[in-house]
């Protein structure tokens, strides 16, 4: 890990601590941020955790930078990941099927893997939660296995349905709310997502843990789930 500080805003720092996406980030990721937020106490304003980089953005008016980039290489002395320090391991129920999962056929294309196997692929790992953004409680996940990775679709969607789940190129993630989104639809999860109620509105947060675990169409109404077609959500 070799830090380096990129200036964002007059009262904006990004520390870049990695330049390549992987799992084994997630530990040193977490550590900076509880030692960040330690050393600038009441003065830091927010703090925004993604693959490889956090965003500090202070005070400005208790802060000058120079006393920001010191508290910043204060905080990252000797830093070491806390191998105790894990996320919550989450469980989402899928509904794996054509009618909300339409790309399920193509990434079985792509792989030459059949439709029952890309299920199965997507279901067997155990995924990180490297950072949320796009949508409020939208979660970035990887890495998911290499067959099943796929670009993101030419011309995006203009609606995707709350709960689908989709895969972009070694990523997968479920929408939690309606929006534009141009993933490769796999399946709908009735797990809600995000919630104004819930404290810090989104389910997962960076450094949790998320497997899916497939259902039937059954289950999936009796957990809430939504299972209007593309066509009718569009």
């Amino acid at each position: 890990m070799k830090p380096r500080l990129e200036v964002v805003a007059v009262d904006c720092l990004m520390v870049r601590l990695f330049d390549e996406i992987a799992e084994t980030n997630m530990p040193w990721m977490l550590a900076a941020s509880e030692r960040l937020r330690e050393v600038f106490a009441g003065d830091l304003i927010d703090l925004v955790p993604s693959y490889t980089t956090l965003m500090v953005h202070y005070d400005l008016l208790a802060l000058t930078p120079t006393q920001a980039r010191e508290l910043i290489g204060e905080a990252l002395n000797n830093l070491s990941p806390d191998a105790g320090s894990v996320g919550q391991c989450h469980v989402l129920p899928v509904w794996y099927d054509l009618s909300v999962g339409p790309e399920l056929v193509l990434l079985s294309s792509r792989s030459g893997l059949t439709v029952e196997q890309v299920i199965r692929r997507h279901t067997e790992r155990e995924y990180q939660v490297f950072a949320l953004g796009f949508a409020p409680g939208f979660a970035f996940m990887g890495l998911v296995d290499e067959e099943l990775a796929a670009p993101r679709l030419d011309t995006p969607r203009k609606r995707v349905a709350a709960g689908s789940v989709g895969i972009a190129e070694r990523q997968t993630a479920a929408y939690p709310v309606v929006s534009p989104g141009g993933w490769n639809l796999i399946g709908r999860t009735p797990a809600r997502l995000f919630d104004r109620e819930r404290d810090g509105y989104s389910l997962m947060r960076p450094g949790d843990t998320v497997r899916f675990a497939a259902i039937d169409h059954a289950e999936f109404i009796a957990l809430g789930g939504d299972d209007s077609p593309l066509e009718v959500q569009a």
